[in-house]
């Protein structure tokens, strides 16, 4: 069995829900290629702009705008804005920059991810990927975005 379905399927069961910024549907993809993934995974969310973070997710606009939508805040209100959105128990959320942007002083690409578990349980961490192509970015991302879902269900579950 896939070790995602096996900690999402507990007992007790969880269910799971996405939102992608950077990442673009890679996560979602991922999951839903897990055979039985309709047993735990509700769907998810791709918002790439301000506008549909704040929009769907909840994400504070004032929070958000100054920081270009990539932070750890910023990561973490998509997962809960995610648990909301789809009624889940768990969600995973990614944000960041898939490429060098030097009008806004961004070298090399870095994003954000984070896992929400319910009001305080909420985990984000960020991973940099100097000298990565665009898709290897994402790629990248959403396998680091899965890998602490994954830790983060191991703890819970005491795995």
């Amino acid at each position: 069995m896939d070790p995602l379905k096996e900690l999402m399927l507990g007992p007790p069961r969880l269910t799971l829900a996405a939102a992608e910024s950077l990442t673009t549907g890679r996560i979602q993809a991922r999951i839903g290629a897990i055979s039985g993934a309709s047993e735990f995974f509700l769907g998810g969310i791709t918002a790439y702009s301000l506008a549909q973070k704040v929009r769907h997710l909840g994400v504070n606009r004032e929070l958000a705008e100054p920081v270009d939508s990539v932070s750890a805040a910023v990561a973490e209100q998509m997962a809960a804005g995610a648990r909301v959105l789809f009624g889940a128990d768990v969600a995973v959320a990614t944000t960041g920059y898939a490429e060098a942007a030097p009008a806004k002083s961004v070298a090399a690409p870095f994003a954000w991810w984070a896992v929400a578990g319910g009001p305080g349980r909420i985990r984000s961490g960020r991973i940099d990927c100097p000298g990565l192509a665009r898709t290897e970015v994402q790629e990248r991302v959403a396998e680091a975005a899965l890998a602490a879902l994954l830790a983060w269900l191991r703890e819970i579950r005491g795995r």
